[in-house]
């Protein structure tokens, strides 16, 4: 019940920049899950918002990565226009364990670093928490604009985690959103996949 109506509370306080912003960042969601490519113009505007935002909470790992998704925005715009390198449409693709692996230790090792840099020598809140979210969210909306599959998965890990995270900094209507990203990223995952299946005509990659 406290939970609830902190919940409430927090979506009183709301700015409207705020209300935008989900608004925005729900749109892109559902576009991107349809292979819209009009999903990438509601992302750079909500990650604008939220840019700053996060920038005025002290979750600085939280504010460089929204400003990084405004040129990941622009970038998936492009790749999804024109199919990446050449002028065919980008189609959905699957990769490897061991490719997946790589990934996930180089990333950690990444977060790890910056999360301690960033504990020593700024004021971050939840240094840690916020560098692994940050690290692994770059490299996962990357898969996005490649159109790889498995970002979906790596979105249920990295919305689950921030779910805490901002609990904890009281922004409990991002929270809300987050609840609904985690949701709605198991959705794309079975979404993407039958239309790999479907597309490709060979089943998902062998892990």
């Amino acid at each position: 019940m406290e939970f609830i109506a902190q919940t409430l509370a927090g979506f009183t306080a709301m700015s409207y920049w705020e209300y935008i912003a989900v608004a925005l960042s729900m749109a892109y969601l559902l576009l991107a899950i349809k292979e819209n490519l009009w999903c990438w113009p509601a992302a750079f505007l909500s990650t604008f918002i939220y840019t700053i935002m996060y920038w005025n909470g002290a979750l600085l790992m939280e504010s460089l990565l929204h400003f990084y998704y405004m040129y990941m925005a622009v970038y998936g715009w492009i790749a999804w226009r024109r199919g990446g390198n050449n002028l065919r449409e980008l189609v959905i693709t699957s990769w490897t364990l061991n490719q997946h692996l790589v990934i996930i230790v180089a990333t950690s090792i990444v977060a790890v670093i910056l999360g301690y840099v960033m504990t020593n020598y700024t004021h971050a809140d939840f240094a840690y928490l916020d560098s692994f979210t940050t690290c692994f969210a770059v490299v996962t909306t990357y898969l996005v604009a490649k159109k790889v599959l498995e970002n979906w998965l790596y979105w249920i890990v990295i919305d689950t985690a921030s779910m805490y995270l901002y609990y904890e900094k009281g922004y409990y209507p991002t929270l809300a959103l987050f609840v609904f990203y985690t949701i709605m990223a198991v959705w794309g995952f079975k979404t993407w996949y039958e239309e790999y299946e479907q597309n490709q005509a060979k089943p998902l990659a062998q892990l």
